[in-house]
């Protein structure tokens, strides 16, 4: 149950950090906000490490730190090249459901044996994130604007948004938009998976390689497009508040993935869209579609069999 009620906090960490991060990303260019998120998130876990008592990190956990965080940046990239060439409706789901897919396949290969309801729970998983993740890419599609995109295709995560936003009008490749779709998904899932297979004996020290790997990336694609400058006032705060809620985001998943099955907690956390959208009614008055409520409804029948069925 410990292990549900983490990836949950971690699906919560996740979704509002996209939610804040594209309402800075109105106002300021997605380079920057990512820039100041990734320092944020970098500092803040780089601070925790004395609290996570451990006696030193292997050589073995700190590469997979490493490689999830480069892996979770590439794939926001990959995910806003998908939103350029091809409806956001069908990047956004394809990662998200990339991203829970690959990561339960990874956790059945290694000899992961989820029980039947937490299995049914998976199953329904899929289609939830289908449909609030989907819902959002369809809004965007109708003309919003760069920072919309941001806010309502997810951004995915603090440590995952480098590439600039796509116009809403670049639809007209669907292949191209499957293919980055599938590698976003394929990218994040590693994310998941480093975290995981990084082991729970060096403490925070994989965390903190992968915070430190997403920010080489971020500074790198700054540097190479020129946009090294970071945001102030509002779009700053909302920055960092990204930054803050996704090394949170990180942090309680890479805890949640030592205290239950890849296979399950990689599914719960993939569900972080569905908190961007309930803050996006909240604080902005989104209308709930149908599709929304369903995913949104489907989501809670998923965590409610996983929960009885365990984690672990």
């Amino acid at each position: 149950m410990l292990a549900v009620i983490l990836a949950l906090v971690s699906a919560i960490g996740y979704g509002s950090s996209d939610f804040a991060a594209g309402l800075a990303s109105r106002a300021a260019s997605v380079i920057q906000v990512t820039l100041l998120a990734c320092v944020t998130a970098c500092l803040l876990v780089l601070a925790a490490l004395p609290f996570a008592a451990s006696p030193g990190p292997s050589g073995a956990a700190l590469a997979w730190g490493a490689v999830a965080g480069a892996s979770g940046t590439l794939g926001g990239i990959a995910l806003y090249l998908g939103f350029r060439y091809a409806a956001f409706s069908v990047a956004a789901p394809l990662s998200a459901v990339g991203t829970a897919g690959f990561s339960v396949l990874a956790g059945l290969l290694w000899g992961e044996r989820p029980s039947t309801l937490a299995l049914t729970g998976i199953a329904l998983a899929l289609p939830a994130i289908i449909g609030v993740s989907a819902s959002a890419g369809e809004r965007v599609s109708a003309g919003a604007g760069e920072g919309d995109q941001a806010v309502s295709a997810g951004a995915d995560d603090a440590g995952r948004e480098t590439g600039e936003g796509g116009s809403p009008g670049h639809a007209g490749r669907p292949a191209a938009g499957v293919t980055a779709g599938l590698i976003a998904g394929a990218c994040f899932a590693l994310l998941l998976i480093g975290l995981d297979r990084a082991g729970s004996g060096s403490g925070l020290w994989p965390a903190a390689a992968a915070e430190v790997a997403e920010l080489a990336v971020a500074v790198t694609a700054a540097a190479v497009t020129r946009n090294l400058r970071l945001p102030r006032g509002r779009p700053g705060w909302l920055s960092v508040f990204a930054g803050v809620t996704g090394a949170a985001g990180t942090v309680f998943y890479f805890y949640a993935a030592h205290n239950g099955l890849l296979a399950v907690v990689a599914v719960l956390t993939s569900l972080y869209p569905a908190s961007t959208i309930v803050l996006a009614r909240i604080t902005l008055g989104e209308r709930l579609t149908g599709l929304r409520l369903a995913g949104l409804v489907l989501a809670g029948g998923c965590v409610a069999l996983i929960a009885v069925g365990g984690a672990g």
